[in-house]
């Protein structure tokens, strides 16, 4: 049986989950994912530990934040006067925002901390920091 090698295009169903075993995302409600190893699409340490498998094999594959989503950086996270905020907008905990920055470019924030004079957005992405542990199952190699 063929194994999974760097090139070949694979689809795979897995779950995403954080050490103490909640689940952030998962394709076993929807199409497998396809990807191609080595087009580095996806989270680096999943398409890594895919190299190797056969069909229909499953495995854990544990990823430290430095393969996933990086480190959390303090130096993305701002505070915002208050009143720079369109009059229509009125921030809350939790929410995401997309700002426009001068190159043209959009950056999806989150909303972390709101007081009567500022606004914290985070512009980490919100598994930025952690190690992720994924159940992967290949489906197949194409």
């Amino acid at each position: 049986m063929s194994k999974a090698k760097n090139g070949d295009t694979v689809k795979i169903h897995y779950t995403g989950r954080l050490k103490d075993g909640t689940v952030f995302d998962s394709s076993l409600d929807r199409e497998p994912l396809q990807f191609t190893i080595g087009e580095k699409k996806i989270i680096q340490g999943v398409e890594k530990g895919v190299i190797g498998m056969e069909p229909e094999e499953s495995k854990i594959i544990e990823v430290n934040a430095n393969e996933a989503y990086g480190p959390y950086r303090d130096d993305m996270v701002l505070d915002i006067p208050k009143n720079q905020f369109p009059p229509d907008i009125s921030p809350e905990v939790g929410q995401q925002l997309e700002l426009h920055q001068t190159d043209d470019q959009s950056i999806v924030v989150t909303v972390t901390k709101v007081s009567d004079i500022s606004v914290t957005l985070d512009a980490n992405h919100p598994l930025a920091g952690k190690d992720l542990i994924f159940d992967v199952r290949l489906i197949e190699i194409l």
